[in-house]
């Protein structure tokens, strides 16, 4: 009987539910698969983030904030410092 109501109670209990990824995390993982660098950096506010890196296509990958002047694209999550060492901001992407 003791077997039985474990049973029906861990039945009654909803299974966890997980947090859905904010949207520029899963940006950033499905960007991966394009990149040709996999480097990161921690930032100021202590996230970590994708280093400026080529894509295998030349396109923009999902995610991506600037394209810089040497053809990267950055993942920084603010403007000060975006594409240092890789000739500066030429467009921003968001």
């Amino acid at each position: 009987m003791l077997t039985v109501a474990l049973l029906s109670s861990s039945y009654a209990k909803e299974p966890p539910s997980l947090a859905p990824e904010s949207a520029s995390s899963t940006s950033a993982h499905s960007a991966e698969n394009t990149l040709l660098a996999h480097k990161h950096y921690t930032n100021k506010k202590g996230s970590v983030v994708h280093s400026p890196a080529h894509t295998r296509t030349g396109k923009a990958p999902d995610g991506a904030s600037a394209q810089c002047g040497d053809g990267s694209y950055s993942f920084s999550q603010n403007h000060r410092g975006t594409c240092s060492h890789h000739g500066g901001v030429v467009h921003w992407l968001r």
